[in-house]
């Protein structure tokens, strides 16, 4: 007699046979995963009913501290701000108008020279705070943080380069251009200090600190310059190509107008 076969079907071999998974297997299977999970359950419960008082001092300590940031925030930090942005006014002033004295004519009728300006803005006048108030009684604040770097400016103004460059150092800012004169006039109160090998270090921190046609070829062509009075011919020319090749509309510049001499010279001295 025929056999007749489903379409589709076919007959399953020996090892297929011995491979299927019954039932009773899976749910077997089943019970011991949950039978697992129940028991790892049952131990977390264990170990937080055993530690529960710890872990309720660590939730507490972590609000305290969040609640503790909220109030300062908002009750002390931001009326400190707000007073500090206000007591500098003053201080800026006295500090835009020495920037904008005119060097080879800083007596006209009566007129404050730049040096009493750069004090008044350091010391304070009329009553009013100065960088250096504003740094002790605000400290922390976004105001005292530029005060110190006002403070530096002033002071390398005044050749007073060991106070310029405290001040320097205790300014921070990502600002790819302040952030980046900050640390070229830490270079510069070294060079005036007569300390070369610093000076290079902080110029070429200044040229680092960001890539901008501002700030860049200026702090390139000091650290080439710098390089040249260390004798290090390579590292002047490596400086001087960058601009060359980067910052070509430099080369237009008072400073600009010296690179082929500088490149000659790093030339010949490497």
């Amino acid at each position: 007699m025929a056999t007749y076969k489903k379409r589709g079907y076919k007959v399953k071999t020996k090892e297929e046979k011995g491979k299927e998974v019954s039932a009773e297997d899976i749910d077997s299977t089943t019970a011991e995963v949950f039978n697992t999970l129940d028991e790892t359950a049952s131990k977390t419960e264990e170990w937080v009913a055993a530690n529960q008082k710890y872990i309720f001092i660590g939730i507490g300590a972590i609000a305290v501290v969040l609640l503790g940031y909220l109030v300062y925030s908002k009750v002390f930090s931001a009326p400190k701000e707000a007073e500090a942005a206000n007591e500098v006014f003053q201080a800026n002033s006295y500090f835009n108008q020495a920037i904008n004295v005119n060097v080879n004519d800083e007596v006209l009728n009566g007129l404050a020279t730049r040096d009493s300006l750069f004090t008044l803005a350091l010391n304070g006048g009329d009553g009013k705070f100065g960088y250096l108030n504003i740094i002790s009684n605000y400290s922390g604040t976004n105001a005292a943080n530029l005060a110190n770097y006002s403070a530096g400016i002033a002071y390398l103004n005044l050749n007073k380069y060991e106070l310029a460059i405290k001040h320097l150092q205790a300014f921070d800012s990502s600002d790819i251009i302040i952030g980046a004169k900050a640390k070229g006039a830490i270079g510069d109160a070294f060079a005036q200090l007569g300390q070369q090998a610093e000076a290079l270090e902080y110029y070429e921190k200044a040229f680092k600190h960001s890539k901008n046609d501002a700030t860049t070829p200026i702090f390139l062509l000091k650290a080439g310059m710098t390089a040249l009075d260390l004798g290090n011919g390579s590292k002047a020319l490596e400086y001087f190509n960058r601009i060359e090749s980067e910052y070509t509309s430099f080369k237009s510049t008072a400073d600009g107008k010296m690179l082929d001499a500088y490149i000659g010279k790093a030339e010949a001295l490497k």
